[in-house]
């Protein structure tokens, strides 16, 4: 029976997957997408649609005992059989969404439909955003728990997931399963109470790092036999989590591919004076170094390298001013100078991180969230502490360590919905198993998008990016700016408020107000500037008179590392088919172009300074803005691949059987 072989393990998780030859992993990663093309294909999406809204018209003829059967029945047959018999499925989408459209006056559309059904078979559905995929997430949640599975529905911060569990937990009721939220911040007491639940809604962050505390706590007790003889002799350790059976991961194109290169690590403090002393040394020593001459700096990698000439100057300033015996190995002071100069140079202030009740807080570069409880590696964390003049934290011992893409493999079956997954559809075949399924929208799209506009410099920039916020606001048009980091938010909040015009401002400095900010940003001639995030996930509501004038207007002011994050950014205007328009104001200022030759840039510069934006050297100047994009996102997904192996590497090496686990 389909739920008793989730038993059988008292952690279920898969085991069995193992790093395949770069071969076989093109060959998997094809038949995987081919494999999503075909099964569930549209004819066949569909006519499960047509089942299920026949289901309904047969439920809607009995009475509230026989709905009750039909539910105990339907949970039977769920448990034995699992949900590869589309008519059984089209009767639990069926059950749920008449429970939906009785509690909570929503009914989920055929589109909807669509996606529940391609998340219940494990692939990604990507669907327009304001398309309503929380709620259709409740359809494969609900039936998928019916079934006998523990489902995580993981979302990309605590306020989504309690916005949602607050929302449709009613619902889940209604059809005996319990739903629970577990927060960032909740003690090990109210997680392990919670996750014992169907359906729980948490971050991405809070289960992954739950996992490894899970590892630490069961160490080489973690394998099927140890954890069942645990059991029967009545040793079973404190968890948190019940296995990984079911995830529904929301964004998931921000989860599985923006936040694949940073991995997840646990450590405990190790404080050191002698380590503090040693930073501000290091600090001190780079800052007498001059660019140009004793190093270079690569902008977009953020990288610095020494040269000839510093590599020579280096040994001599280490012996005049440095006093830690550290320093008398060149190996040593290169490494520790190269960094310091990261620290000073190549990470700014209200770009890279914020400084906030005297700590250096990291600030995520796809979302332009606050990460308080992030930090770097290798001392940089330390040497921006110091550069920023805040108390040095204690340095730290990694004590569990795991990248995104090794933790969602783990799960016994994995889906996941997005509005913006095309670019990378051969990532999420080839690294997690999953097909892309593109879900057409429930009403026509009215987006409109207007000629994009590069200038030479980032002042003319923003002021055709003012005169345009004055233009559409007048209209009575709610706008949306949306910017690369949190410095140029405030810059450009400066200048609209030099001209008068009234705005509010959502970036990471401001995120526990982000749902009134996202609340009030459709309302008539309401501006709102906004770093990436941008309320990703919360919906901008327009009333009748917003939609007669010409609905929200979404200006961006510098393209991202990943184009996807700029589609995101437009999807805020047009959504369900309201009308609405977007439009991109770029400079040769921005961090993309710089990457480009200096003698090129000089030229185009030239070229745009007269303001002519149209013509050939305009229409080159933006080819090369998103070739340089391109790139970035080439070296970006490059890095990701070289995290996965090295990941699978380690424990190949760090393992005795040479097993993976």
């Amino acid at each position: 029976m389909f739920s008793l072989t989730l038993h059988a393990d008292t952690y279920p998780q898969r085991r069995d997957w193992r790093d395949l030859p770069w071969l076989d992993r093109i060959g998997e990663g094809l038949r995987v997408r081919l494999a999503a093309r075909l099964a569930l294909r549209v004819g066949r999406r569909e006519a499960l649609v047509a089942r299920v809204d026949a289901e309904e018209a047969g439920l809607a003829a009995l009475d509230d005992s026989a709905r009750a059967a039909v539910l105990a029945e339907l949970r039977r047959q769920l448990r034995r059989d699992g949900f590869a018999d589309d008519a059984l499925v089209a009767r639990a989408f069926a059950v749920v969404r008449m429970a939906s459209r009785t509690l909570l006056g929503k009914a989920h559309f055929g589109t909807q439909i669509q996606g529940a059904w391609v998340l219940l078979h494990g692939n990604v559905a990507e669907m327009n955003t304001g398309e309503g995929k929380s709620l259709m997430a409740t359809l494969a949640a609900a039936t998928a728990a019916l079934a006998g599975m523990k489902v995580h529905v993981v979302t990309v911060n605590d306020y989504l997931a309690g916005r949602d569990r607050d929302e449709f937990g009613p619902l889940y009721a209604a059809l005996g399963l319990s739903c629970a939220f577990v927060g960032e911040s909740a003690t090990p007491e109210e997680k392990s109470a919670a996750y014992p639940a169907d359906i729980v809604y948490c971050s991405n962050k809070t289960i992954v790092f739950d996992y490894l505390r899970d590892r630490l706590a069961l160490l080489d007790r973690m394998q099927p036999l140890r954890l069942a003889l645990d059991a029967m002799l009545g040793q079973r350790r404190r968890q948190l989590l019940h296995g990984l059976q079911f995830a529904i991961v929301d964004e998931a194109d921000s989860v599985f591919v923006d936040e694949a290169r940073t991995p997840l690590i646990i450590s405990a403090a190790r404080p050191s004076v002698e380590a503090e002393a040693f930073y501000r040394e290091a600090i001190a020593l780079a800052g007498q170094l001059v660019v140009g001459d004793d190093f270079t700096l690569e902008v977009p990698q953020r990288q610095p390298s020494l040269t000839e000439a510093g590599r020579r100057r280096l040994p001599q300033l280490a012996a005049a001013g440095a006093g830690s015996p550290v320093w008398r190995s060149v190996l040593r002071t290169e490494e520790a100078c190269v960094l310091a100069l990261q620290a000073l140079h190549a990470f700014r202030r209200d770009i890279h991180y914020i400084v906030r009740d005297g700590k250096v807080m990291i600030v995520d570069e796809n979302t332009g969230r606050v990460m308080p409880d992030r930090s770097w590696e290798r001392g940089l964390q330390q040497l921006i502490e110091v550069k920023e003049g805040v108390a040095v934290s204690p340095e730290k011992e990694t004590l569990g360590r795991i990248s995104y893409q090794l933790f969602f493999r783990r799960y016994l079956r994995l889906a996941g919905m997005t509005g913006t997954c095309r670019e990378v559809r051969g990532e999420m075949a080839s690294v997690y198993g999953l097909g892309v399924v593109r879900i057409p929208p429930y009403r026509p799209s009215r987006r409109l998008r207007l000629p994009a506009r590069l200038f030479a410099s980032s002042e003319a920039r923003w002021l055709a990016v003012v005169d345009s916020v004055a233009r559409y606001s007048r209209q009575g048009r709610p706008v949306l700016v949306g910017t690369r980091s949190i410095a140029a938010s405030e810059h450009l909040s400066g200048r609209l408020q030099a001209a008068g015009i009234a705005h509010q401002v959502l970036n990471a400095k401001q995120d526990e107000q982000e749902a009134g900010c996202v609340a009030r940003a459709g309302e008539a001639g309401q501006v709102t500037i906004a770093t990436n995030m941008a309320g990703r996930g919360t919906d901008i509501k327009l009333d009748d008179a917003v939609r007669a004038a010409g609905g929200l207007h979404v200006i961006l002011t510098e393209l991202h590392d990943a184009s996807r994050v700029d589609r995101q950014l437009a999807g805020r205007c047009a959504r369900m088919g309201d009308p609405g328009s977007w439009e991109e104001i770029l400079s040769l200022d921005d961090e993309l172009p710089a990457g480009l030759p200096t003698p090129l840039l000089a030229l185009l510069a030239a070229r745009l300074a007269g303001g002519g934006q149209r013509g050939a050297w305009h229409g080159l100047a933006l080819a090369l803005y998103r070739w340089r994009q391109w790139r970035v996102e080439r070296r970006h997904a490059h890095l990701r691949e070289l995290l996965l192996r090295a990941d699978f590497r380690n424990r190949v090496a760090l393992s005795f059987t040479g097993e993976m686990e």
